[in-house]
């Protein structure tokens, strides 16, 4: 029984970070219905940032989620208004191959930038545990999930209650009805791409501790987002946080029980179950 409480609440601290990448696709795909499939590589970006403010001026991971938010928001900005927003209503293969492209250009460029070794983000935290009867709770994990729950907290405060937020959710609704009452779409938009990637860079600095850091690292969570969205219910960000805790205890348990090897096959298998008895996801409207 132990063995199962330490790896449900490893999970549950994991998979609340992971909800933090699957709620900035979840956003993206609501307001604009594109795919982000260089979402991983935005995460990537923000683990890069964390990474060098640490080594170059000693900022702390935690405390430079401050500096990262504003930076890609402003970078997530000038990808949709640049590129993004020019694929908008096409053929659905030319946004996923958009994105891939994107995608890979950040990575290679990173890779050529500062070389495709793993880096290693040390802290005198990074391994630090604290013991709760007998079960052992990671420091940096429990850190990055109590930054996770503030920052979920505050962006389900902001798209409730202001106005901006309200039109953003009126935009996801229905694009065309939110533009007829006068909500600026395309500004809309941009903003919304712009939480997306200062989502998936938080996320990135919130890992950073505790994750190696390579160019390519950003492919396998780009994998894990897209998973989160579909099981959640695409554009649920309520179902994109139940999917990502989800998701985080999937791994931790198969982890624990069927060995490293095999926790990705465990989530692979929950995803094939959700698509085949509930295709619309755990918080989705089903069309029937």
């Amino acid at each position: 029984m132990t063995i199962f409480l330490q790896s449900l609440i490893s999970g549950i601290l994991v998979g609340g970070v992971y909800a933090l990448i699957g709620i900035g696709m979840t956003i993206i795909f609501g307001v604009m219905r594109v795919i982000n499939f260089a979402h991983g590589d935005l995460l990537m970006l923000g683990m890069y940032g964390t990474f060098y403010l640490f080594t170059l001026f000693n900022v702390d991971p935690f405390i430079s989620i401050v500096i990262i938010i504003p930076i890609m928001f402003l970078y997530g900005g000038f990808l949709q208004k640049v590129f993004i927003n020019r694929i908008l209503g096409s053929l659905p293969q030319n946004q996923i191959l958009l994105t891939i492209g994107l995608g890979l250009i950040m990575s290679n460029s990173v890779m050529l930038a500062f070389t495709s070794d793993y880096k290693i983000l040390s802290t005198s935290y990074s391994s630090s545990s604290f013991d709760i009867l007998g079960i052992s709770i990671s420091t940096p994990l429990l850190i990055s999930f109590a930054i996770t729950a503030v920052i979920t907290a505050a962006l389900y405060w902001f798209l409730l209650k202001t106005d901006t937020g309200q039109a953003i959710r009126a935009t996801a609704q229905d694009r065309e009805a939110a533009q007829l009452m006068g909500i600026n779409v395309k500004r809309m938009s941009i903003i919304a791409f712009g939480l997306g990637a200062s989502l998936a860079g938080t996320a990135g600095a919130l890992i950073s501790p505790t994750y190696y850091i390579f160019p390519q690292v950003g492919s396998t969570f780009t994998l894990k987002a897209f998973v989160i969205t579909v099981l959640g219910g695409m554009g649920s960000i309520v179902g994109a946080t139940l999917g990502g805790v989800l998701i985080g205890v999937a791994e931790s348990i198969g982890g624990v029980y069927f060995g490293s090897g095999w926790k990705e096959v465990v989530v692979f298998v929950l995803f094939l179950l959700a698509l085949l008895f509930k295709p619309s996801g755990l918080m989705g409207k089903s069309n029937a």
